[in-house]
């Protein structure tokens, strides 16, 4: 395996958007019996495959998920910018496109002001980018974590001000700001707020309240992003200014901060980040061609959903984690190829340091877990002085992946505590926090990921609390999420599967990526390969290849045996042709 593909494990490995680990993954022994085999498929899923022209292996995998040989079946294969759902039912939509269409005709000055995630920063990019192309006059502001606050701060809205500017339009916060619109509007502000976080009760002071969360907002899916949102809005704005504007190349921006947000990757999404990945993948914006470079990722070759959450998404949320998020905007408007790889490389600077001061934080709260036995816990809360707290999040995402476990991860200064909360596929992470709230100085976010603020006296509280929560609320078990979808059925070639596979993506959340079963295949050769695992299986007369991650010491163990795996099967980059690889998520074996 090439340097550059070990580079690009390593990438998964960090796992910033978290998975349950199998004990396999966590580097634990194979296990003896047998994996549960999902068995052969149905007559159903074999008509399945000769209606929608599909590999076996593949349509089972449908059929097993429900699926039937319908237009529904059809479009989720073959998702497309015409299937998304009509805006006319968002509330505010048309307020807040005449609000800005106004703006750009009178040369109004405008802030656009994004939260410092990679869903701000892109929403804020996407914004800025055709509001300029409008012939907006526009100066983008992001929060900054320095400032102490999520959202639309304090000293943001001073920010704000000393722009002049007579309209604010925020980007992935201001649903909960309803003290700082008051006062932006007091200072002769007018305000249009996207957003897609969950929504307080009281009323918006604003003048339009893009978020389909709205208790009134007659839009049906709920799953966008900030940055969607904030496509769709332009659209709108275009349409009002009577522009032919071609909004298709922000899509690449749409594409990573919605995956880079956990956002579901369903319905409308799903089409969104499909056509973004192939916007993408042409490579026309020269901060991210920089940027994919230092990242070893081949644009041309094609870029995933799992591309964006492991290697291009750390990157942009770098800057922002360590205090200064600007840079990476930047890197996302830049047109000069030259300035824009010099901004790259400053990305990368961060993400080294990033990635520095993530492992020992890590290391002291793998230690405090062990030390006090929290991994009995039915759920986990960690609180250190000293913790960086733009990295609490990676930490608590890579604990969740160890332990399976919902985790809380909390920097404190002084008396004082800021924490990431992240969890295993079906926790939901609001609502256990919504239990907590008597413990917590404030809170937000989504079902999938979290922010809170919690005072130093009430952390043993709020630990407490935090685990009767989990006591009550049933979690999949972590073997059930990575079970086999299907078996890789012996009449199908391999490639094939994994070319019918590709047209499942994008994977992420709420498409959990799918997993095949390679029953009782002979192992050809096993070696350990600087730590991870390279076999070489012989299954119905074919080879296939399989990586396991951090497994390399079960080479001598596996070698001349057979065994049963599961794992994600794909085309192997680096080989090229009809080579395919698995990539391990259980194993069992020898048999």
């Amino acid at each position: 395996m090439t340097s550059a593909a070990t580079e690009a494990w390593k990438e998964i490995a960090e796992r910033e958007v978290p998975v349950p680990a199998s004990p396999a993954a966590r580097g634990g022994a194979p296990a003896a019996e047998r994996l549960p085999d999902p068995g052969e498929a149905s007559p159903d899923a074999l008509a399945m495959a000769r209606e929608l022209g599909l590999s076996i292996t593949v349509a089972d995998i449908l059929h097993r998920s429900g699926r039937a040989p319908d237009e529904a079946t059809r479009r989720f294969l073959d998702p497309r910018l015409s299937h998304l759902t009509s805006p006319d039912g968002m509330a505010d939509r048309e307020a807040s496109a005449e609000r800005i269409a106004r703006a750009v005709r009178a040369g109004e000055r405008i802030v656009v002001f994004g939260d410092y995630d990679c869903d701000g920063i892109t929403a804020t990019a996407v914004m800025t980018g055709a509001l300029r192309a409008l012939s907006g006059q526009v100066t983008p502001l992001l929060a900054t974590r320095a400032e102490g606050s999520y959202g639309l701060s304090a000293p943001a809205l001073e920010r704000v001000k000393r722009a002049a500017p007579t309209l604010l339009i925020t980007c992935d916060c201001g649903s909960s700001d309803h003290e700082r619109l008051a006062a932006a509007r007091a200072a002769g502000i007018d305000c249009v707020v996207i957003d897609h976080h969950l929504v307080p009760a009281e009323p918006l002071p604003a003048i339009a309240f893009l978020n389909p969360h709205r208790a009134d907002c007659g839009f049906p899916y709920k799953g966008l992003a900030s940055c969607g949102l904030a496509l769709s809005l332009l659209a709108a704005v275009r349409k009002k200014l009577g522009s032919s504007l071609d909004l298709r190349p922000y899509l690449d921006l749409v594409a990573i901060g919605t995956v880079a947000d956990v956002a579901p990757l369903t319905g409308d999404n799903r089409a969104l980040v499909r056509a973004g990945l192939g916007v993408l993948q042409a490579g026309a914006r020269p901060g991210l061609r920089a940027l994919a470079a230092l990242a070893n990722l081949d644009l041309g070759r094609g870029a995933s959903a799992e591309d964006i959450a492991f290697r291009i998404a750390p990157r942009l949320n770098a800057p922002g984690r360590l205090g200064d998020p600007d840079v990476a905007l930047e890197l996302l408007l830049e047109q000069d190829s030259v300035t824009a790889s010099a901004l790259a490389a400053t990305v990368e600077q961060a993400q080294m340091k990033r990635r520095a001061i993530q492992d020992e934080m890590l290391t002291s709260a793998l230690a405090e877990i062990e030390r006090a036995g929290f991994e009995r816990d039915p759920a986990i809360v960690i609180a250190r002085q000293g913790f960086h707290p733009g990295v609490v999040g990676i930490v608590a995402g890579r604990i969740t992946a160890r332990y399976g476990k919902p985790t809380i991860v909390i920097a404190l200064e002084g008396a004082k505590g800021r924490g990431s909360v992240r969890g295993p596929a079906g926790a939901r992470l609001h609502d256990a926090l919504s239990r907590c709230r008597a413990e917590l100085e404030g809170f937000g976010g989504h079902q999938a990921a979290a922010g809170v603020e919690v005072r130093a006296d009430r952390v043993e509280a709020l630990r407490a609390a935090w685990c009767d929560t989990f006591r009550e609320q049933e979690l999949p078990a972590a073997a059930a999420l990575a079970a086999a979808h299907a078996r890789l059925d012996d009449r199908d070639d391999p490639a094939a599967v994994a070319r019918d596979l590709e047209r499942l993506e994008p994977c992420g959340e709420g498409n959990r990526p799918a997993y095949v079963l390679v029953a009782g295949a002979a192992v050809r050769s096993a070696r350990n390969l600087k730590g991870h695992l390279k076999l070489e299986l012989s299954f119905a007369r074919r080879d296939i290849a399989c990586f396991g991650f951090e497994l390399g010491e079960l080479a001598a163990r596996l070698a001349g045996g057979r065994v049963d795996v599961v794992g994600r099967l794909r085309r192997d980059a680096w080989r090229g042709g009809d080579a395919v690889e698995i990539r391990i998520e259980h194993i069992s074996g020898p048999h």
